[in-house]
């Protein structure tokens, strides 16, 4: 909200960034018609100048195509109405999941996004991208794909030229918690492309040190899987301190779920494979990482199962040859005296 009050007050009061995140989403809403269920719909709410020019802008090829690469579904667009409808096939306004329903969201966001790079007057308004976690109920085929779709986007922006000429870049703003979408992304967007300028990116991980201090932002520019390494490090500092409990087995199997995927896989037993004990891992794995944990009432662990964690969490880190970083916060400098 502060980001969005600095654009607002730069720009007089009207705003200069086009967002993605949960707020765009409330922007659309499902109408199931429980009276007669035949007439289900997306409602579009037609008041937010998020779809200003809307009518004008002929996107529904532009979401056409996105939507063809991430599902089986196809969608009308009602203007006087301002209703989505969809279908599939010989079915008609039929009802599509919440995964579905945000995809179409992100389709349009997408398409949107590209009549505001080619400078359409509807959007003339717009300097900056915001977008927020576009994935966070994705799976990471659909997640990979977008990451790569969203890429090739933002080098298009940042390459943007005015009616001049000159360079006119749009400036973005992205965060997600999802490791592999952001790996990916940052991937894509730091590849040279033939007749494309190189895009400048500074990659922050968002990091709280301490469990009892603050968030701190953690620069990641030559990291950019920095997210699960972090999570090594900071389970390497409870296995040094002894201070493991039941839910540490949960972050380090997701930690090997997300690098076999990663490495094309999608069972976390490659990540085990080779390894002298590689049977009784799994199975511990498989076990001891399916309970319900809270973290508000923590469990600790016994000490046969601290001992088979660290072995586990050592023998992974040394097969991968992950450099686990020292994630404590400098030492501040003494002043000098003046």
């Amino acid at each position: 909200m502060e980001f969005k009050d600095i654009g607002k007050r730069k720009a007089k009061g009207i705003s200069d960034t086009l967002y993605f995140n949960a707020f765009t989403e409330d922007l659309f809403v499902w109408h199931n018609d429980l009276d007669n269920d035949t007439d289900r719909h997306l409602k579009i709410n037609e008041n937010s100048s998020f779809f200003d020019g809307l009518k004008d802008l002929a996107l529904d090829e532009t979401i056409a195509g996105y939507l063809s690469r991430y599902t089986d579904f196809d969608f009308d667009i009602d203007y006087e109405k301002w209703v989505v409808t969809f279908r599939k096939g010989d079915e008609e306004r039929i009802k599509i999941s919440r995964g579905e329903e945000k995809i179409f969201i992100w389709c349009m966001f997408m398409a949107i996004c590209e009549r505001v790079i080619d400078g359409l007057s509807s959007y003339e308004r717009v300097k900056h991208l915001y977008i927020d976690d576009p994935v966070s109920s994705l799976d990471d085929n659909n997640a990979i794909a977008i990451a790569c779709d969203l890429a090739a986007l933002l080098r298009k922006a940042a390459s943007r030229k005015n009616a001049q000429g000159e360079p006119d870049p749009l400036r973005t703003v992205f965060s997600s918690h999802h490791a592999l979408f952001f790996n990916v992304m940052c991937n894509e967007i730091g590849r040279t492309r033939d007749g494309q300028e190189k895009v400048s990116t500074k990659r922050y991980f968002l990091h709280r040190p301490d469990s009892d201090g603050s968030f701190t932002l953690q620069a990641t520019s030559d990291t950019p899987y920095f997210h699960h390494v972090a999570t090594l490090a900071e389970l390497s500092k409870c296995v040094e301190s002894g201070t493991l409990y039941t839910y540490h087995f949960n972050a380090l199997r997701s930690i090997l779920e997300r690098t076999a995927s990663f490495l094309g896989h999608d069972d976390l037993r490659i990540c085990l494979e080779g390894l002298e004990d590689e049977v009784l891992y799994n199975r511990a794995l498989n076990l001891l990482s399916h309970g319900k944990y809270a973290i508000t009432e923590p469990v600790e662990m016994v000490e046969d199962n601290k001992d088979l964690f660290k072995r586990i969490l050592t023998d992974v880190v040394e097969k991968f040859g992950f450099a686990v970083p020292d994630l404590a916060p400098a030492a501040p400098q003494p002043k000098a005296n003046p």
